[in-house]
Order: structure tokens, then C-alpha cells, then sequence
């Protein structure tokens, strides 16, 4: 099995001998057994942080670099018109506390979350059409992600390398706050 140990960052195809494709709910994790796309057995040992962008380098204990890539899976983007009403839209649905990715294409500007019947319907009444495909979720970073000032929680669910890998679930505990500045 490849050990894949340290965070890249962006990367360029060209930089990796494989690639890795992993739908969001996975790109999460730091501990992980998964096949690459060509096949390769993997481990990620990563610290506990960001989540894995598209795009992003894996690099294993013996130097090897592996690109991580979004997978397709079921997403619905919701529109409306620009401005105010796409600004209220996700204000409102970012309150939820939950994962959204933000775009704009030639149709507009539109807001992307997985299947979710409660936030469409939110999205709904706040005037969004919406549009159930198949697509990549590559959502925002957090601000004080982006700003390099990691605002985490750890509650205590510490394994050690073996076990950590063995558990086929995560221990995500996000939690967002309002710090008024």
C-alpha cells in the first residue's frame, strides 16, 4: 500500500504518476484505504484539516505524488437572478451550516449543495430554480481557511495509525461561528 502523508496543495497533472477520485464525502477524511485510478492500493495518514480540493497533490512517504480529483455525483445547483436575490440565497443557505459551492457560468450566478430536500425547498422559496444533475462538489473553503487561520474543534476521537484506517466512517465536527470581525 502507498502511503500518502503530506498535503501539496495544487498541483499540476503533469506533477503526479496517478490520480485519485474521490466524491466529497470522502475528500473530508485525513485517514482513508481507497484504490487509486490506476489501481494502486492507498492510505492517507494526513493531519486533520482542510478538505481535499480538486486538483490538490498527495505525496507519499517515497517522494511518488498523487492528484486528487472530484468526483461526478449528485449535486443540485440552484439559481436566481444575480444580486440581491443570489446573496440572500446563499446567506440563507450558508446558515445551515452547511457545504456550498459558488459559481457563475453564461446561464448566472448559482449556488451548488448535495440532494438535500429541507435546503431546496428553502431554495425554492426564496425564488431559486433548481436543477438535480450530476456534477463535481468542490465547495468554498472556509474564510479562516483561506486566510491560513484553521478554526477547528477536536473532540477527543484520536486512533492511532492502524485503527484509524480500519474505521470505515469519519469524525467530522464542523462548527461555525460568528466572531463579529
Amino acid at each position: 500500500m502507498l502511503k500518502l502523508i503530506e498535503r501539496l496543495g495544487p498541483i499540476a497533472e503533469s506533477a503526479a504518476s496517478d490520480t485519485l477520485t474521490l466524491p466529497f464525502e470522502l475528500r473530508i477524511r485525513g485517514r482513508l484505504k481507497a484504490e487509486s485510478d490506476a489501481g494502486q492500493a492507498l492510505g492517507l495518514f494526513l493531519d486533520r484539516g482542510p478538505v481535499l480540493r480538486d486538483g490538490d497533490g498527495l505525496k507519499a512517504e517515497d517522494g511518488r505524488v498523487v492528484r486528487v480529483r472530484a468526483a461526478i455525483e449528485p449535486v443540485v445547483t440552484a439559481r436566481v437572478a444575480s444580486g440581491l436575490p443570489l446573496a440572500r440565497l446563499a446567506y440563507h443557505l450558508g446558515n445551515r451550516h452547511v457545504q456550498l459551492a459558488l459559481g457563475e457560468d453564461e446561464q448566472g450566478g448559482w449556488v451548488r449543495f448535495p440532494p438535500d430536500h429541507v435546503l431546496e425547498e428553502l431554495a425554492t422559496l426564496l425564488g431559486a430554480r433548481l436543477e438535480h444533475h450530476n456534477d463535481t462538489f468542490d465547495p468554498e473553503p472556509g474564510a479562516y481557511q483561506q486566510l491560513g487561520h484553521a478554526h477547528a474543534h477536536d473532540h477527543g476521537h484520536h486512533d492511532d495509525e492502524a485503527q484509524g484506517l480500519e474505521h470505515a466512517h469519519a469524525h467530522s465536527h464542523e462548527h461555525s461561528h460568528d466572531h463579529g470581525h
